[in-house]
């Protein structure tokens, strides 16, 4: 073995290691193979890029714009929506319909598009007949997958038969994938609809997302975390805003309504003042509260200024400023974790000579912002040699009285007898969390400790010296003070209203959010709108929200203003599920987009234009015709697949030209040649529908095409053969969610686990690949 060819294959190892871990996207990792491989020399810069200019790559990302345009302009929802009216309420009838119909959009359209548009569609459906939504979402996706099998136009077969192109070898025209993904998409649909619905979650395993707004309480437990409280007369809350009063990032509670004199105000705006008498119905953990009144005796003990213990010998207080270009800049103090990551308190920051001392932990820094900090000596020396910071200036107390005004914002607290704080933790006691005070020093018995570790316990007679403002105490005071009043109250407030809507949505498969809080996406601000539960993986989650980094599949619950969420409906990073929600498709535009997609495919099927030029001129004319905007368009390109694919390319070159195709392809032969060619041809659809449950599938077939290709050669098995057992087995990715994007896009709405793709998915395997194997045997003679 060459040492090309070990490097090749250590190449394609890391690669599938690491599209298996998760830990680098995959887009990024073809992106590396690309540069490893062009660095190396295995393969010539020509070849390293020549996967961004294949046509297999051009017609990907073309057929995601068709795709689009038909979802714009309404043509496969009318398809969708006509064909369902005739399912009737029988759950059998029902599946069957939906299966056709998604397998049939899934021939002219992209299977990511096609399964996002027809997700609000069962959601609805799901409502109008009382079906639980995991009876259908995953049939319906499962017909999306085994309809792509029937077609060139789905992203593997369009691999597939480029590398047959490539080869030099009779490539699969439009209606090729037609004789046995046709019969193996209805023996898939039958068994589903007679065999398969057996193995579905039943309905009281499985959250019903879709329903009345008493139906959605119920499915999020929002009775279990909901109450009302009234704040009392001569409450410091009163005159405040419910901003202000810091319900959000103090205790990660949602105010749902305010009750004010006999009138109910849903969905209160954060700017909204609250008035003594003020009845809240508040959402989340109310376990909060009794931390709060665990600090209630600590903040009613004596309070003076503690700036002569914050420094020390070991301890200072500098000044340092964020230089140009540094990696801080547009980042705020809690995404950095800027407390743990350097080991310092941030105190202040002065940005123009303006002072600024409230809510640090999500102060966004810029360039030239100078920052107070508390530090040991060490940690400060370390900070001196990083490039994020510049102008290390020692502060003395003078300094932080005169410029950073610290006398009124340090105290100095004891905690007092019968505090529910000692023996905890710093970190526990969550006053960081709650308010963004910092534990400065701590002393105990005459000694003090500064800058003390979060896991230090609190003692009785311990005093704290501790960084906040007055109003904050005020505020924590007033938190404490709020009554708990009747709670059958809270089940007789409704959350909807002529104004007011309760909605669920999701993650769209190319959203750019994923892995982002709503805090760092401002979800609030931007959108005027409340996430008030979120469904993950089978479990409700109601507190502390905007802490969440969101996932595919996650299911949001949302309240709102009915404009505001006319507003999501329209942003391409969210599906919204609730039906009866305002639609804004370009339906005027529908015959035009249907026309264009027709004058895409028919001269395809007579074979005068290849389909990487007729789908490209298709994509053309969608956004020329105003059937989809420029905008539109470059969002609705899954550019993740599009670099996936073309970054692997390069690897399927250095395999054939190395020689180690040929060598994986002896071992192969060796082992399962033993048994024919149909050992063959069954170990390659095993085997690839064990790997597609771990690897992305495009990524998978554009390693194996060479491969295949290879054992062909070497078999004498017809190539077409061999290259259309890859296509069906990749397409099979029913085991797993990782599998398929599509797939992932369902688990939220569906509430589905792991192991419910796997009841139904391991038995559909099976069942298609027998009868792909039998019939590629006849029609493509292996």
């Amino acid at each position: 073995m060459s040492a090309e060819s070990i490097g090749v294959l250590t190449l394609l190892l890391a690669a599938v290691i690491l599209f298996v871990s998760g830990q680098i996207r995959i887009d990024l990792v073809a992106l590396l193979v690309v540069s490893a491989l062009a660095v190396s020399g295995i393969v010539t810069p020509g070849e390293a890029l020549s996967g961004f200019s294949n046509p297999a790559v051009i017609t990907i990302w073309s057929m995601f714009v068709l795709s689009a345009a038909l979802a714009r302009t309404n043509v496969a929802n009318i398809i969708g929506k006509s064909m369902l009216k005739i399912s009737g309420s029988s759950e059998t009838k029902i599946l069957l319909i939906l299966m056709l119909v998604s397998g049939l959009l899934s021939f002219i359209m992209n299977n990511i598009g096609v399964a996002a548009l027809l997700l609000p569609v069962v959601m609805s459906l799901s409502k109008s007949t009382s079906i639980s939504p995991s009876r259908l979402l995953m049939p319906m996706v499962f017909g999306v997958l085994l309809g792509g099998i029937t077609t060139l136009l789905t992203t593997v077969n369009l691999i597939v038969s480029d590398s047959l192109r490539s080869a030099g070898l009779n490539s699969f025209g439009l209606f090729d994938f037609l004789p046995v993904g046709g019969p193996v998409f209805i023996a898939g649909v039958l068994f589903i609809v007679l065999v398969g619905k057996y193995f579905l979650p039943k309905k009281d395993k499985v959250k019903d997302i879709l329903g009345s707004e008493a139906e959605l309480r119920k499915q999020y437990a929002l009775q279990e975390r909901t109450c009302v409280m009234r704040i009392p007369l001569n409450s410091y809350l009163n005159g405040k805003t419910i901003a202000e009063a810091n319900l959000g990032s103090a205790a990660g509670l949602t105010v749902l309504a305010i009750i004010r004199n006999g009138n109910t105000q849903l969905a209160p705006d954060p700017s909204e003042v609250l008035r003594a008498d003020d009845k809240l119905m508040i959402g989340g953990a109310l376990e909060r509260f009794n931390e709060f009144r665990g600090w209630q005796k600590l903040i009613a003990a004596e309070e003076h200024s503690g700036i002569d213990k914050i420094i020390s010998d070991e301890f200072e207080i500098v000044e340092i400023s964020i230089p140009p270009k540094s990696e801080l800049i547009d980042h705020a103090l809690h995404e950095i974790n800027f407390r743990k990551k350097f080991c310092v308190n941030v105190l202040a920051v002065d940005r123009s000579g303006e002072i600024k001392h409230s809510n640090l932990h999500s102060f966004v820094l810029k360039e030239k912002d100078i920052l107070l900090v508390q530090g040991s000596k060490e940690k400060l020396n370390i900070l001196k040699v990083k490039s994020d910071f510049n102008l290390f200036k020692k502060i003395n107390p003078v300094e932080l009285i005169t410029k950073y005004n610290l006398e009124e914002r340090v105290f100095t607290v004891s905690v007092p007898e019968n505090s529910e704080l000692i023996n905890k933790s710093l970190s526990k006691s969550r006053m960081g969390a709650s308010f963004g005070v910092r534990v400065l020093a701590l002393i105990r018995e005459n000694k003090t400790v500064v800058m003390p570790d979060p896991e230090e316990t609190i003692h009785l007679n311990d005093k704290l010296v501790i960084s906040g403002k007055k109003d904050d105490l005020d505020i924590l005071r007033g938190l404490q003070e709020l009554e708990l009043v009747d709670e059958d109250k809270k089940l007789s407030i409704p959350l909807e209203s002529e104004q007011v809507g309760l909605i669920e949505a999701t993650l769209s498969p190319r959203s750019n959010l994923a892995g982002k809080s709503l805090r760092q996406i401002h979800f609030r601000g931007k959108y005027g709108l409340q996430v008030i539960a979120l469904w993950r993986e089978g479990r409700a989650y109601r507190t502390n929200l905007r802490d969440f980094e969101l996932k595919f599949g996650d299911a949001l619950l949302i309240l709102g203003k009915r404009d505001k969420i006319k507003i999501l409906t329209s942003d391409p990073d969210f599906i919204v599920l609730t039906h009866g929600l305002p639609d804004i498709p370009l339906s005027g535009k529908a015959p035009l987009a249907a026309l264009i997609m027709a004058a895409v495919l028919i001269p395809v099927m007579i074979g005068i234009i290849p389909i990487s030029i007729a789908a490209l001129g298709g994509a053309a004319l969608m956004v020329l015709t105003g059937c989809l905007s420029m905008d539109e368009m470059y969002k609705s390109i899954d550019w993740k697949s599009v670099f996936v694919i073309a970054g692997m390319f390069p690897l399927s070159i250095a395999m054939q030209s190395t020689g180690t195709t040929e060598i994986i392809a002896e071992q192969v032969i060796k082992y399962a040649g033993q048994f024919g060619s149909w050992g063959i041809v069954i170990g390659i659809y095993l085997f690839i529908t064990a790997a597609a449950s771990v690897i992305p599938t495009s990524a998978l077939v554009v390693m194996m095409a060479p491969l295949t290709l290879s054992i062909a050669a070497n078999t004498g098995i017809s190539p077409q053969s061999l290259m259309m057992t890859l296509a069906v087995s990749s397409s099979a990715s029913f085991i797993s969610p990782i599998s398929h994007p599509a797939n992932i896009l369902i688990m939220g709405p569906g509430g589905y686990r792991f192991s419910d793709y796997v009841k139904l998915g391991l038995p559909l395997t099976i069942v298609i690949g027998v009868i792909a194997v039998l019939l590629i045997s006849v029609f493509w003679k292996f």
